[in-house]
C-alpha cells in the first residue's frame, strides 16, 4: 500500500478563514437559542465537537457575515490559542447552521481527491499534530497562520485506501459516541427520578402512587416559604456528608511515571463522570477515596467528577462522601445544588468557596428510607454508566492505537473489505 506525501497547499483541500469584519458578532449579540450557531473555543476539542456550552446568532446576523459558514462534510480547526484541536461536520452534527469564529479554519474537501473522514481522521493523527507543534506560532498566544499552514506535509493514499482506514476509525468512534449517548439517557433519567421525588415531591407513596397528587400529609415550612413532606426538614450539607477539602503537595512529589497515586489540582483534567490521570503523586497528603465526589472549590465551583480510584486532590478540589452509604443520592443531590455553576462561593479575584461555607449549604432532607429507596434505583443507572466509560475507555484506546499505525501504512488496509 503506497502513499503519496503532497503539501496542505499543493492540494484541492480550501482553507476557508472566518469572517473578521465589522458585522463580526458582539457578545451582547449572542443568545442560547436562535438560528445559527457560532463555534467557540470550547466547541472544538481533542475528540471533535462539544456542544454542552453554545452561542447562537439572529438569521438576520447570519446573512450580514460573508465567510466562515460550514457545509456538511467540513472540518474545523483551530488556529489561534488551543491550536490543533479538529472537529468533522458530518451528517449526524444536529445543527444545520453553524459558523466557525475567528480562532478557526475550514478545511473543504475535494471528493475527488480525498475522502472527508479520512483527512479528519489525518489531522487528528501525530503525524499532523506533530507538524502543527512544531510550526505553530507565539507563545502567549499560539497561532497558525494559513500560509504557515499550507507547508504541513499530508499523506494521499488511494480514494480506496482512505475510505478503508476512515471507516475503522469511523466505526470506533460511532460506538463510543454511542455509549455516550446512552449515558446521557441514563443520567437524564436518573435526574428525572430525582427531581419528581425530591422536588415536585411525588415520590411513592405505600400504595405505589405520587405521594402528593394523592393527598401525602405535608407540613409548612417557614424557612422555604411552602409546604414539604411531612417527616422531612430543613438541615444543611454537613447533616448528610463529610467533606475533605484538598491541599497541594510541594511540586517535587509531582511524576509522570505512575508513582504513588493520580493527583488533580482542579477540573482541568474532568472527564465525562471520572477523571483522567495524568500526573501522579508520591506525597498522599489528601487522599480522596474511591467513589468520593470531586467538586471543584476554586472557579468554577461545583464541577463534579466522581473518583474511580484513590486520588490526591489539591487546592481547587474537595472530596464528599455521605455519612450514609447513599452515593447516588448524594450525587444527584450536589448535580441539583449545583447545577448553575459558581453558584455559591465568594471572592474578588476569582470564586472560591470554603469548606465552612460548603458545610453550611442549606438542603431539604428527606426521610432515611427514602434516600435509601432513591440510591436502590440510581444506582442501577449509575452502575451502567459506569460499564459504558468502561467501554469508552477501552474503545479509545484502541482507536488512539490504530490512528497511527494506519496513517503511517504499518496496517495494510488494501486486503479489507467493506
Amino acid at each position: 500500500m503506497s502513499f503519496e506525501n503532497i503539501s496542505l497547499g499543493k492540494t484541492s483541500i480550501e482553507i476557508i478563514d472566518g469572517d473578521r469584519g465589522k458585522n463580526y458578532p458582539k457578545q451582547n449579540e449572542f443568545t442560547e437559542k436562535g438560528y445559527c450557531l457560532f463555534l467557540s473555543a470550547k466547541n472544538v476539542t481533542t475528540e471533535g465537537f462539544e456542544f454542552s456550552e453554545k452561542n447562537f446568532i439572529s438569521a438576520e446576523k447570519d446573512s450580514l457575515l460573508r465567510k466562515g459558514k460550514l457545509q456538511r462534510n467540513d472540518i474545523v480547526l483551530t488556529t489561534r490559542g488551543t491550536v490543533g484541536n479538529v472537529a468533522y461536520y458530518h451528517n449526524r452534527v444536529y445543527y444545520n447552521n453553524i459558523r466557525i469564529n475567528s480562532g478557526m479554519v475550514i478545511l473543504r474537501v475535494n471528493k475527488n481527491e480525498f475522502f472527508p473522514d479520512f483527512v479528519y481522521w489525518l489531522f487528528r493523527s501525530s503525524l499532523i499534530q506533530n507538524q502543527i507543534k512544531s510550526i505553530k506560532t507565539g507563545s502567549a498566544q499560539p497561532q497558525l497562520p494559513i500560509m504557515i499552514m499550507k507547508n504541513l506535509t499530508l499523506i494521499k493514499p488511494e480514494l480506496d485506501s482512505q475510505q478503508k482506514i476512515a471507516s475503522i476509525l469511523s466505526t470506533l468512534d460511532d460506538k463510543i459516541e454511542l455509549n455516550n449517548r446512552m449515558n446521557k439517557v441514563l443520567e437524564q433519567m436518573a435526574q428525572a427520578i430525582f427531581k419528581q421525588w425530591f422536588v415536585d415531591f411525588e415520590f411513592p407513596n405505600e400504595n405505589g402512587e405520587p405521594y402528593k397528587s394523592s393527598g401525602g400529609e405535608m407540613e409548612w415550612c417557614e424557612e422555604l416559604g411552602k409546604e414539604i413532606p411531612k417527616g422531612w426538614r430543613i438541615g444543611c450539607l454537613a447533616d448528610i456528608a463529610e467533606i475533605l477539602m484538598g491541599q497541594s503537595p510541594k511540586s517535587e512529589f509531582y511524576n509522570t511515571t505512575g508513582e504513588g497515586l493520580p493527583f488533580h489540582q482542579g477540573v482541568a483534567n474532568y472527564g465525562y463522570r471520572y477523571p483522567v490521570h495524568n500526573v501522579f503523586c508520591s506525597h498522599l497528603l489528601r487522599v480522596a477515596r474511591k467513589g468520593s465526589i470531586l467538586m471543584s472549590v476554586r472557579a468554577p465551583v461545583g464541577r463534579l467528577n466522581i473518583a474511580d480510584r484513590d486520588i490526591v486532590i489539591g487546592r481547587g478540589l474537595c472530596a464528599i462522601t455521605p455519612k450514609h452509604n447513599y452515593y447516588s443520592y448524594l450525587f444527584a443531590l450536589l448535580q441539583t445544588v449545583f447545577a448553575v455553576e459558581d453558584r455559591y462561593g465568594s471572592g474578588t479575584i476569582f470564586n472560591s468557596i470554603s469548606k465552612k461555607e460548603l458545610e453550611n449549604i442549606k438542603i431539604i432532607i428527606p426521610t432515611m428510607e427514602l434516600m435509601r429507596l432513591f440510591d436502590e434505583v440510581a444506582s442501577s443507572y449509575d452502575s451502567k454508566i459506569s460499564n459504558n466509560c468502561n467501554q469508552i475507555s477501552l474503545l479509545s484506546q484502541t482507536r488512539d492505537t490504530l490512528l497511527p499505525k494506519l496513517m503511517s501504512g504499518e496496517i495494510d488496509v488494501s486486503e479489507i473489505e467493506l
